[in-house]
C-alpha cells in the first residue's frame, strides 16, 4: 500500500539516496559496497560555496568485508563529495576501528557509540546503520528460504513478521512455530 497523497501542495527540495550492493567473493567472504548521496533541487548556498541544483552535497562510500559469521574483516571508507573539503574528508580512516565487530550483534549501538559527535562523520555513520539488514539479504540469496537443515532458519525472530509465535511462521515454517507466550 503506497503513502497517501500529500494534503498540501509541495515542492521537492532534497533527495537522499542510500544504496547498498552485496557481493559474494570467490573466497566465500561477503562484501557490501554502500553509498550515501545527498542532492538539492535548488542551488544550495554553503559557507564553503554554492552547490548547484543536482550536484551532490554529500557522496560517501563504504566497503565492508565480512566472514561467514558476519564479523568485519576489512573496512574502506571515503568521502568523494563533501561540503567542507579538507575537513569532512579526513575522518574516513577512523572507520577501520570497525574491524572485528560482528555486523549482526549490537553493531548499530556500537557504531553510534564509537562515532558519536565529532568522533565520526554523521553521514558515514548513518550509512553504516543500513548494513546489517543488507548483509542478511545478501546472504539470504544463497540460502533456501525454508530449507530443513535441522537448524532454525536464519531469518526467524529477526523481524515482526517472522516472529516464531506469528501467523507467517505458523503458515510457512510450522516446524518452528511456537504458541504465543511459550519459548
Amino acid at each position: 500500500m503506497p503513502l497517501s497523497p500529500p494534503l498540501r501542495p509541495r515542492r521537492k527540495a532534497h533527495t537522499r539516496q542510500i544504496t547498498v550492493e552485496g557481493y559474494r567473493r570467490d573466497d566465500g567472504m561477503l562484501e557490501l559496497d554502500a553509498c550515501l548521496r545527498d542532492t538539492k533541487d535548488v542551488d544550495y548556498v554553503l559557507a564553503s560555496g554554492v552547490r548547484r541544483a543536482g550536484d551532490p552535497v554529500h557522496e560517501m562510500h563504504v566497503r565492508v568485508t565480512l566472514d561467514a559469521a558476519f564479523v568485519i574483516v576489512d573496512v574502506e571508507a571515503c568521502s568523494e563529495r563533501v561540503p567542507y573539503e579538507g575537513s569532512c574528508d579526513t575522518i574516513a580512516p577512523a572507520y577501520k576501528q570497525l574491524i572485528g565487530l560482528n555486523l549482526l550483534r549490537g553493531f548499530r549501538r556500537t557504531v553510534d557509540e564509537m562515532f558519536a559527535d565529532v568522533r565520526g562523520c554523521s553521514h558515514l555513520t548513518e550509512l553504516l546503520l543500513s548494513l546489517p539488514t543488507a548483509a542478511v539479504q545478501t546472504e539470504a540469496t544463497f540460502r533456501r528460504d525454508n530449507e530443513d537443515s535441522g537448524e532454525k532458519p536464519f531469518q526467524l525472530d529477526r523481524c515482526h513478521a517472522l516472529e516464531t509465535s506469528g501467523e507467517a511462521v505458523r503458515n510457512y515454517y510450522p516446524k518452528w512455530y511456537r504458541q504465543p507466550g511459550k519459548l
